[in-house]
């Protein structure tokens, strides 16, 4: 006994350590992948075509082919073969058009005995049509430097094969001619090398096939303006990432057009290059390359724009690949499997070659694939397919199952569950130490109708401290089990959830310690409570009208729960409240009065295609009796297909409410309306209904069956409800119930059309349990219903507080598009140090237009640097911080203007035409140029009758300010001028405008009346002026011998005369006997201003410098007379509509005008006030112009005045002879000067007036208004003049002014009666002298 159960041991031992080494040698993965897989082919009809499938394993694989999903039966065909190495070769393509026996999607599928299976992703094979020309290429002149197209639309599949052939010649491609996707040739910038026979050939897709030849003229460029205009505009194009894309453009017109890309230049692709100078092309598409493009062409003549929009599709691509997984018996797995690909994925997972379909135990969560409770007959290769309209890829793994005594190698894979981890921690420290015996007393301590709770014993024999309990369960009858672990070692209870309701059970606990699991308990058996049986809804629910207060209800018996009653819920239309009405039975009888409101028209109007695939049963209710009008004799019922205007009618009797449309066509809309009909005519017609007919007639004798799948994916507050429909699309479906509750589906019902194919139960609450049934009904009923149960999401943690924002944002400007924009961050340290993962966001715009859109840029320093701005523009700035979910407001903006630079482009539109009545005067009008770059400060017009001439040989006008138009004049007649307009702004001068052509008119200018006119004008100028010049020479020598009679005693007497006047005034009455002639008028426009004073130590007069425009001119006060004011504008419209002549102006200089007026010059004086001796009266006096002789001598001087505000001076009294005396003794003393003041007379021989010291402070309140001057500094003060000429350079005169001197009351006394007469003679000469010279200007 003893040997024998020693050779039977021996020989157990000996077939577990042969088992064991074939579970080694199995438990390593194989690589069996695909090395080659096909792809997308384009074949040609009887050509030879390959598809190509090799597969990497190291024992050979058995490899079969599917075409459109079904296995190909190639051992008796002859034109189809698989070769060697797995590919498939097709000898000879079949392809007709009733006959397409190779086209479609191919897929390779690779099997290893005892191993498994794999399959690749699929094909497309297409075959190319017949060769057609939908258009051929047309004959047509072209010029030189000018671009062409020529098209050849062939069959989208035959684009690939067409060339083009100049003369029988193959044509050279290059950047300058090229083909376009659709096969069009262009040929830009063309030479009289493009000139010859072209035809579109058609080539490797069966014989050649060739079009008509069209000949291309190259003729020579006229120069004649053409419209620019697109020969070929882009079209949106969708292209796959990885290829390239040709976006065309192809623009012809004269001059030549520019063509520019808008989101080429913003994004700077170094993956790009332009064909022909307009068309791009883009090569290694990347997502950033998607979006619109703009083809911008432009000349000198205008611009034309097109858009398209450039959208890609990205093929699948893996970011993770299932891995291979080791798992024991009754564990879960999940194979992780993530894919990425534009436009939308379709995931699909396939075990050995078969699709995998959900059920309880394999879940497709997202993209991956969960398997519970693993069987033995789970190994095997588990695939994920990813396909979207870009393509499809596939990636594979394996699974294999080891015995439960044999470890998961460490590391653990981390595909696994967590509980599966857990129960293979134990397994896998296997010891040779003793193992637990069975737990005990194993029971369910909790049963519910979703859940089951276990608790039991600890085991009779742990065999340590550390006990940890995994739990095995399964359906009664079923040996897929599935694991639970404890949470914690000693734990004796587990929860086992997502159970189905009235369903058994099998449960069996097992305990580990260190040295492995133990034994195992006794199966028990649970059941799981069954549903609360709460009625279903009521199906089949059908009203009729049976009165105009009646509606009869009928419905059918719910399938589920015991019915006690029923409750009717109707409501009126167009109210919120709903009524309930109590009733026993399924038929109801419901009065109302008015449920709705028709006028004259049918009061129930109901369509029902219930009847087959080409009919629809329409019925209705006759109009309410008080709204008939009448006894209704019939119905006409109309209808059309769609939105169709024809309509077809059917006319029934007046007695029936229905009617069977029949005759339609299968899967179609139509749109139906029922109108009553009297003796007197139709009535009004209900609204439009629709209808669809079905695709095939179904049957409708038995419920639905079940859905064929139906899928659940929980969030927090909603569950997502996707299915598929039942299996046998023979029976009728009329739609789909869905019912819903926390462990009961019966809670919530709801009901959607037969077309759907998913739904969303919202309003659900977070981290609970809920059922979900799905069945489709018809109108004989509900069919078998489906479950499934989800737990909502928990309810996620709340938002976290927002950051601060950003403060201190201010906005430094750099340049003329450089803006520096920095910010401070109070929510770091002082230091303002970045430690951790957070950035800021920048934003920025500008206000003009109003609706540009804020750009953006992000950044993890405390500055950036926005560049590429608009010059002289305002921007704003915000910036916002984020900080993983944790974001900001936007921070308060700070704005920026940045600088001026020059402008980048010209002046445009301008044109030049003549003025009206003045042949050699030109009108050069223009607008400003669209890029400024800042205040436009001026223009200059360059003009020159020879276009080529050097820009220092140009005449130049410049044009002061933002003016839009200037005249030039003298222009010589009938000749050919050239004119360039610049800009300049305060950083300088733009680009010059394109010359603008314009002739002058022919005619005879000389003999003008404007010419003659002038003429006389400077004839009288010329009379006045020597006119002027004799008297000022008779007054000098009058003067003269005045001055030279005067003995020196005489001299010394009067001086001490005028020394005493300053003190005493008691003499000052007689002297109003004696009054000069009133040879100074308009005294009151004498103006006291202050100058500048002179860097002269001694300075003697003040200069007034030339304006230089009209514009430098001061304007007139309100306060001059009318005459002068309309005199002195103008003179200012003259300057800017000032002459040029070709002759007189060469190079850069800039033009100096000197118009002449035709009223005599005016005289411009600068006058110094003159302080007495004596300092503690501080009188400002005039009296030393008070004599006519020497203050009408330096009058001679002047010529005209400078257009300047003018004041008044306080008259006073003064004897001639003092005054006279006075002037004559001050023509020799040094002069002083420092304010001046401006007289401004209105006729240029009026002298300005004199006023004198007031005698007596009594004086003062009847004396004119005074202008105060500054106070003197030194102890005399003299008097200058400065005269100017408007427009003219001339050096100003000097006008010395003495001052007054100081005179004795008893010189006074004595001075009063000095040769009266004498000095009366003289005044009375002089007087005479005055009217004679008045007498001659106004003739």
């Amino acid at each position: 006994m003893c040997l024998c159960w020693n050779n039977c041991c021996l020989a157990s031992v000996l077939r577990k350590l042969f088992e064991e080494s074939l579970t080694f040698a199995r438990a390593n993965f194989s690589p069996f992948r695909f090395s080659t897989e096909p792809s997308d082919t384009l074949a040609v009809r009887g050509a030879p075509t390959l598809l190509n499938c090799s597969v990497h394993n190291e024992s050979p694989a058995k490899i079969e082919w599917k075409k459109d999903g079904s296995f190909l039966s190639l051992a008796s065909d002859d034109r189809r073969q698989v070769l060697a190495e797995g590919s498939l070769l097709i000898s000879s393509v079949v392809h007709s058009k009733h006959n397409k026996p190779d086209e479609g999607v191919y897929q390779c599928v690779a099997t290893i005995d005892n191993l498994g299976t794999i399959i690749s992703r699929t094909a497309r094979l297409n075959v190319a049509g017949i060769p057609r020309y939908l258009s051929q290429p047309e004959a047509s002149s072209v010029r030189v430097g000018d671009s062409h197209m020529l098209n050849c639309e062939v069959n989208p599949d035959l684009v690939s094969f067409i060339r083009w052939e100049q003369n029988k010649e193959p044509v050279e491609l290059d950047q300058r001619v090229f083909t376009l996707p659709s096969g069009a040739l262009v040929i830009s910038n063309a030479t009289e090398a493009d000139a010859g026979l072209y035809r579109c050939v058609i080539d490797n897709a069966g014989p050649t096939k060739t079009s008509e030849e069209a000949e291309i003229q190259i003729l020579p460029e006229s120069g004649e303006e053409r419209t620019l205009e697109f020969l070929l505009e882009p079209q949106h194009v969708s292209k796959v990432v990885g290829e390239s894309v040709l976006l065309p453009c192809v623009v012809t017109g004269y001059p030549t057009a520019y063509v520019t890309w808008i989101q080429f230049l913003v994004t700077g692709m170094k993956n790009s290059e332009l064909l022909g100078g307009g068309s791009l092309r883009i090569f290694n598409l990347t997502e950033k390359d998607t979006g619109v493009y703009s083809c911008m062409a432009d000349n000198t003549n205008g611009s034309i724009e097109a858009q398209t929009e450039l959208t890609l599709k990205a093929s699948p691509q893996f970011l993770k690949k299932p891995a291979n997984i080791f798992a024991h018996e009754a564990t879960d797995i999940i194979f992780e499997c993530e894919v990425t690909g534009s436009p939308a994925l379709t995931i699909k997972w396939v075990k050995n070659g078969d699709a995998v379909i959900p059920s309880d135990y394999f879940k497709i969560i997202e993209q991956n694939l969960q398997v519970l409770g693993l069987v033995k007959s789970d190994e095997g290769f588990y695939q994920c397919l990813a396909e979207n309209d870009a393509g499809n890829v596939q990636a594979g793994a394996q699974l294999i199952i080891l015995d439960q005594d044999v470890a998961i190698p460490s590391p653990p894979p981390t595909s696994l569950t967590r509980a599966t981890t857990d129960r293979l921690i134990p397994g896998s420290r296997g010891g040779a130490g003793p193992t637990p015996s069975a737990p005990r007393d194993v029971v369910a301590s909790l049963v519910s109708t979703r859940f089951i709770k276990l608790t039991w014993r600890l085991p009779a024999e742990p065999h340590g401290d550390d006990v940890t309990y995994s739990v095995y369960y399964s359906l009664e009858g079923n040996n897929r089990e599935r694991i639970v672990n404890t949470s914690r070692p000693g734990e004796m209870q587990v929860t086992i959830q997502n159970l189905m309701p009235d369903t058994k059970y099998s449960f069996r606990v097992m305990a580990h310690n260190r040295n492995g699991p133990g034994e195992s308990s006794a199966p028990l058996t649970v059941a799981t409570q069954p549903e609360v049986q709460v009625p279903g809804p009521a199906p089949n629910l059908q009203a009729v009208v049976t009165s105009p207060s009646t509606v009869s209800l009928s419905w059918d018996m719910p399938l589920t729960g015991e019915i006690q009653n029923y409750k009717i819920y109707y409501m009126e239309k167009g109210m919120d409240s709903e009524q309930v009405k109590p009733s026993s039975s399924i038929l109801c009888n419901i009065m109302y009065k008015s449920v709705m409101i028709f006028d004259n028209a049918c009061e129930m109007f109901m369509v029902e295609n219930r009847w087959n695939s080409v009919s629809i049963m329409v019925r209705w209710q006759p109009p309410p009796a008080d709204a008939q009008n009448g006894e209704i004799t019939g119905y006409k019922i109309r209808y059309r297909k769609g939105t169709r205007k024809s309509e077809a009618a059917e006319i029934t009797s007046g007695s029936q409410l229905y009617q069977l449309i029949d005759g339609l066509q299968r899967g179609t809309e139509y749109m139906l309306r029922v109108s009553a009909i009297t003796v007197n005519g139709t009535g009004p017609a209900t609204d439009w209904t629709t209808a669809e007919t079905f695709e095939s007639d179904l049957d409708e004798t038995t419920v639905p069956d079940v859905p064929s799948s139906l899928h659940v994916r929980p969030l927090v507050n909603s569950i997502v409800v996707s299915w598929t429909p039942p299996e046998n699309q023979d029976i009728m479906v009329r739609g789909y119930t869905i019912g819903y509750g926390i462990g009961s589906p019966h809670a919530q019902t709801i009901k959607v059309d037969y077309k759907q194919r998913y739904y969303t139960i919202e309003n659900l609450n977070p981290s609970s349990h809920y059922v979900i049934t799905l069945k489709a009904f018809n109108n004989v009923g509900e069919g078998i219903p489906v479950y499934e149960s989800a737990i909502t999401r928990p309810q996620s943690v709340p938002d976290p507080l927002p950051m601060l924002p950003p403060v201190g944002v201010q906005a430094s400007v750099l340049s003329h598009d450089t803006i520096k924009v920095t910010w401070a961050d109070n929510s770091l340290p002082k230091n303002q140090k970045i430690t951790d993962a957070r950035y800021y966001t920048v934003r920025w715009k500008t206000n003009i237009p109003a609706n540009t859109k804020f750009k953006v840029a992000n950044t993890t320093t405390l500055t950036h640097t926005v560049t590429g701005l608009k010059p002289n523009t305002l921007y704003e700035f915000s910036v916002m911080v984020t900080k993983g979910r944790r974001t900001s407001t936007w921070s308060m903006t700070a704005h920026g203007t940045t600088f001026e630079t020059i402008p980048s482009s010209a002046p445009k539109d301008v044109t030049v035409v003549s003025k009206e009545g003045r042949p050699r005067t030109i009108i050069v009008n223009w607008q400003p140029p669209s890029e400024a770059n800042g205040k436009i400060t001026g223009y200059i017009i360059y003009y020159s009758t020879d276009v080529n001439a050097e820009v220092h040989d140009w005449v130049i006008e410049p044009v002061v300010g933002n003016r839009l138009t200037h005249q030039i004049q003298d222009l010589t007649l009938d000749t050919t001028y050239y004119f360039k307009i610049q800009a300049r702004n305060s950083k300088g001068m733009g680009p010059m405008s394109d010359a603008v052509q314009f002739r002058t008119p022919k005619g005879k200018p000389a003999h003008s009346p404007d010419m003659s006119g002038t003429g006389d004008n400077h004839i009288l100028v010329i009379v006045i002026i020597v006119s002027v010049g004799a008297f000022t020479i008779i007054l000098v020598v009058v003067g003269a011998f005045l001055c030279t009679r005067r003995t020196t005693t005489q001299q010394k007497k009067k001086r001490a005369a005028c020394k005493s006047a300053n003190g005493s005034h008691k003499y000052k009455g007689n002297s109003k006997d004696l009054k000069p002639p009133d040879l100074w008028i308009h005294h009151e426009r004498l103006e006291l201003k202050p100058i500048d004073k002179s860097p002269e130590p001694n300075p003697v007069m003040t200069d007034t410098p030339i304006p230089r425009t009209s514009q430098d001119i001061t304007p007139v006060d309100g306060s001059m007379d009318p005459m002068l004011q309309r005199r002195n504008s103008y003179r200012g419209h003259e300057s800017e509509d000032s002459m040029s002549t070709l002759a007189g102006r060469r190079g850069m200089r800039p033009k100096m005008m000197m118009p002449f007026d035709a009223q005599p010059p005016q005289p411009v004086i600068s006058a110094h006030p003159i302080h007495s001796l004596d300092n503690h009266h501080h009188h400002y006096h005039l009296g030393s112009l008070a004599s006519p002789t020497c203050s009408y001598l330096h009058h001679q001087s002047s010529t005209r005045s400078i257009a300047t505000p003018i004041s008044h001076l306080d008259r006073a009294e003064s004897t001639g002879e003092s005054a006279l005396v006075g002037l004559c003794e001050e023509l020799h003393r040094p002069a002083f000067s420092t304010p001046t003041a401006h007289v401004r007379p209105t006729h240029p021989l009026k002298s300005f007036a004199v006023p004198a010291i007031p005698a007596h402070p009594m004086y003062d309140s009847a004396a004119l208004p005074s202008t105060p001057l500054l106070s003197q500094t030194g102890p005399h003060s003299v008097k200058t003049a400065s005269i100017g000429t408007l427009g003219r350079t001339r050096t100003p005169m000097p006008v010395i002014v003495p001052s007054a001197p100081d005179v004795s009351e008893s010189s006074r006394l004595h001075e009063d009666n000095y040769e009266t007469d004498e000095l009366t003679e003289e005044m009375a000469h002089l007087e005479g002298l005055m009217k004679d010279l008045n007498a001659i200007t106004t003739a």
